[in-house]
């Protein structure tokens, strides 16, 4: 019995180290995806966080050169703005110095030119005249 043992012990111990060695295999297969996997991934991290840099110093300059050129149309509107307030003050100025003349105390008419007469080809007869009937005159040879 004892050597049925030995050959039965010999046998687990040979499965057992060859399933040993197969997950250790394994094992160092995975080790290694996982480490091209985090090689991998810390490439994507560094690139991202590299683009992310650019993008916000892009932004920074796009904000200052913003800055910068609204700046630059505040001021050429406020001077525009302040030109026209000046033009418009010179014209309130010169309004209100000038002596305003006074109006007249009699307005004369004067007589309107004689109607055109109408180029129309429309016929105007003139009123039949009536004969005006005059009462006889009470004087001292009709008596």
């Amino acid at each position: 019995m004892k050597s049925a043992t030995k050959k039965l012990s010999a046998e687990i111990a040979e499965t057992l180290t060859g399933k040993i060695e197969s997950v250790v295999t394994g094992s160092k297969k995975i080790k290694k995806s996982i480490e091209k996997a985090a090689a991998k991934l810390a490439k994507k991290v560094a690139k991202f966080e590299k683009d992310t840099l650019k993008l916000k110093a892009k932004e920074a300059k796009d904000a200052e050169k913003k800055a910068k050129s609204n700046g630059k149309k505040e001021g050429k509107k406020d001077k525009k703005k302040s030109h026209k307030s000046e033009k418009l003050a010179a014209l309130v100025a010169a309004a209100t110095s000038k002596v305003s003349v006074a109006t007249p105390a009699k307005v004369v008419n004067v007589p309107a030119a004689p109607a055109k007469p109408s180029t129309s080809k429309v016929k105007t007869t003139p009123a039949p005249s009536s004969p005006v009937v005059t009462a006889p005159e009470n004087t001292e040879s009709n008596n």
